[in-house]
């Protein structure tokens, strides 16, 4: 999908002020409504934007201790064990990769006690040969998205 200069300003300005009126938008592009209104109507029916959710913080929710768990699956059970993921309530995030393992998660725990207990609901899954956890000690870029619309803006500027 193609993403012009127009887009990726939606796209900022979607990112930087979330709660912002489409109205509000326009006025700060200096387009119509309607024009922001379609644009981003086309953004989410592409997939580009997926979604209007709240950020929420783990930490603030009584989970701030983060770990990257990494999972080496029996061949043939990567589907079971992936639908068995989903429903352990600790486990936010959860990829199948290359390399050494057949999926890594994102684990979120109350303290390192509750991290042991998920890891341990872990390895009893049917079909999970064993595990590997690296715990987060410090966030050192937060998930963002913004340096890459700009930079796919510049892009479609030049």
């Amino acid at each position: 999908m193609a993403v012009d200069e127009l887009d990726t300003r939606i796209l900022r300005l979607l990112l930087e002020q979330p709660r912002t009126s489409v109205r509000e938008y326009a006025r700060i592009l200096g387009v119509a409504r309607g024009t922001v209104q379609a644009r981003l109507d086309r953004l989410e029916r592409d997939g580009v934007i997926t979604g209007t959710a709240p950020s929420l913080s783990p930490a603030a929710l009584g989970h701030p201790v983060l770990a990257f768990v990494h999972i080496e699956v029996t061949q043939g059970h990567l589907d079971d064990v992936g639908d068995a993921l989903a429903g352990v309530p600790e486990i936010v995030e959860a990829f199948s990769i290359t390399g050494g393992g057949d999926l890594v998660t994102r684990v979120v725990a109350r303290d390192n006690a509750h991290l042991e207990d998920v890891i341990q609901k872990l390895i009893s899954l049917p079909g999970v040969v064993r595990t590997r956890t690296e715990v987060a000690l410090r966030e050192r870029v937060a998930p963002r998205l913004l340096p890459l619309v700009e930079s796919i803006g510049r892009a479609a500027a030049e």
